[in-house]
């Protein structure tokens, strides 16, 4: 992404971004303050039938309660292979039987034009939230068969900027058409080019109970056997993780804004973080000791193609200067509390999407 250099001149290497008392400020920020900002945003936009494209796996776990519970009737459009609703640890009883009884279906293949055609047929949806597309030619079955739509949100992706010399990345940054992002960008641009009001999203990297991206998950597993962590490099390599909930208002926050008409915004935490803050702050999450951090060069060891660190090996982190500006939105959660949130209602639960596995570790342990 960049060459930068970043010294250790303060005590607490966990989050950089900001004073010690700006810190505690955000993280007392009273529940009062999203609820007050939830009442604006219901009372500003009317009902909207809303058609959410996925919507069981994560993201959209998340979404559809909070968009159900703003009074939007919500149709998830889903291939049928999973359930459409099931209890997630947020839910109490009664707000998982209200999500159960409110929340309506569609099975479709996406990439299906015709099944996508034959679905929509006469259902007259006023939004769309496009939540798993990844090529262009994933929206278009949609465009074609809704082109009376109010507005298409989209969730793109941070990973579509351009290597740059100067950080955080803001929308306005160059994009890189090499990306391995490159469908998202092809997505922003068909929509542009529709001349259908449409707004995209593009997170940085996202955690919180569900995350089928092991990013907590890795360390979490580590943490729980004792182990050592191993980090790439120095481990002072900066980056940004926002928690799934933050993203998902955000989402709803650009629902019949008007600010938000054919514009892009940078989601993800407040603060930013090292590599080695990561592993510190999963680990008070967690309640357990710091562990040991081993610090490699990824160069110098063969790992096959595997993993040795969940993230990406560089800086990498955006503004959110232009969301918290536009959206009357900001996110509730500090790195801390995401994890403690994520920790005791996923991981501390027994639930997780892999198994541990610490081959690479032992691999890179053995060459250092």
């Amino acid at each position: 992404m960049m060459t930068m250099s970043m010294h250790a001149t303060h005590t607490r290497p966990a989050c950089i971004g900001g004073s010690a008392l700006r810190g505690k400020l955000l993280a007392a920020r009273p529940v009062q303050a999203q609820r007050a900002r939830i009442a604006r945003r219901v009372e500003a936009a009317a009902s909207k039938n809303v058609l959410l494209i996925g919507g069981t796996r994560f993201i959209g776990v998340f979404l559809a309660r909070q968009l159900i519970e703003q009074g939007h009737s919500v149709t998830l459009l889903t291939r049928g292979k999973k359930d459409v609703t099931f209890q997630i640890p947020d839910d109490s009883d009664s707000s998982y039987a209200k999500f159960k009884d409110s929340v309506k279906h569609i099975k479709a293949d996406r990439t299906d034009e015709g099944a996508v055609k034959s679905a929509l047929e006469g259902k007259n949806f006023d939004v769309i939230y496009d939540i798993n597309g990844r090529e262009a030619a994933d929206a278009k079955p949609f465009l074609a068969a809704a082109p009376g739509i109010e507005q298409y949100i989209f969730c793109s992706s941070a990973g579509v900027y351009l290597k740059n010399d100067q950080m955080p990345h803001r929308e306005e940054d160059a994009t890189d058409p090499k990306s391995r992002h490159k469908g998202k960008l092809d997505t922003e641009k068909l929509l542009s080019d529709s001349g259908i009001s449409w707004t995209s999203i593009r997170p940085v990297y996202i955690y919180g109970a569900g995350n089928y991206n092991p990013i907590e998950e890795h360390f979490f597993h580590r943490i729980k056997a004792g182990r050592p962590i191993v980090v790439p490099g120095s481990g002072q390599q900066v980056t940004q993780l926002g928690h799934v909930k933050d993203l998902a208002s955000a989402f709803v926050a650009v629902l019949g804004n008007s600010k938000a008409h054919n514009q892009i915004y940078n989601i993800s935490g407040e603060r930013y973080v090292t590599f080695d803050g990561i592993v510190k702050a999963c680990a008070q999450a967690a309640g357990a000791k710091e562990p040991e951090l081993v610090h490699f060069n990824p160069k110098s060891v063969d790992t096959g193609g595997k993993k040795a660190f969940p993230l990406r090996d560089q800086h990498f982190f955006t503004s959110i200067d232009k969301a918290i500006a536009d959206l009357d939105w900001r996110p509730e959660f500090s790195l801390l509390d995401g994890l403690k949130d994520s920790y005791s209602k996923d991981f501390s639960r027994g639930t997780f999407r892999k198994e541990a596995d610490f081959s690479v570790d032992d691999l890179v342990l053995s060459k250092v």
